[in-house]
């Protein structure tokens, strides 16, 4: 396994994207998220999404193929986070689990947000296996809760001081 992490840049590259976005969504969420949301998803509105936001998106390629990605920038919430970070998405195919490509992912991630204080993710409250991720790469809970009426689920946000933003130790 040549795992490589590069910025999404080409049509094709937009397309493993996709993907691996629906790939995800359909491996991870079931009993999580709306069956509805789920069934309702499809390639072509998570290769619309890959083609009209491509900015601050890098993939991890084995190969030529795109077996994940990582979506990241300045927070879109602001609230009392000011001057912070987020990573907006990262997924990885089911196959690679375990494998180092997540904490490369979100490690490559990080290294393209500019300097702020914090950095924030968003994740479903039900969803364990990326819970443990964060929290394995330095992400806590800080308490605040979303609900997300589209997903019929509810979210919270775990923060990461940025001093600390490398994920080495793993």
């Amino acid at each position: 396994m040549d795992i490589v992490i590069k910025k999404m840049e080409t049509d094709e590259e937009k397309r493993g994207k996709a993907y691996v976005h629906w790939k995800s969504w359909q491996e991870a969420y079931p009993g999580i998220v709306s069956q509805e949301f789920l069934d309702n998803l499809s390639i072509e509105k998570c290769e619309k999404w890959a083609f009209d936001y491509p900015d601050n998106t890098l993939v991890a390629k084995d190969g030529e193929k795109v077996v994940g990605f990582v979506a990241y920038g300045k927070n879109r919430w602001e609230d009392e986070l000011e001057d912070s970070g987020e990573i907006y998405a990262i997924y990885i195919l089911s196959d690679y689990y375990g494998t180092g490509v997540g904490a490369k992912l979100m490690q490559a991630g990080l290294d393209e947000i500019p300097d702020c204080k914090k950095v924030a993710v968003r994740v479903l409250k039900e969803n364990a296996r990326a819970i443990k991720f964060y929290e394995k790469l330095g992400f806590q809970f800080d308490g605040t809760e979303f609900d997300d009426d589209t997903l019929q689920a509810k979210e919270v946000r775990m923060v990461k001081n940025a001093c600390y933003k490398s994920v080495a130790h793993l």
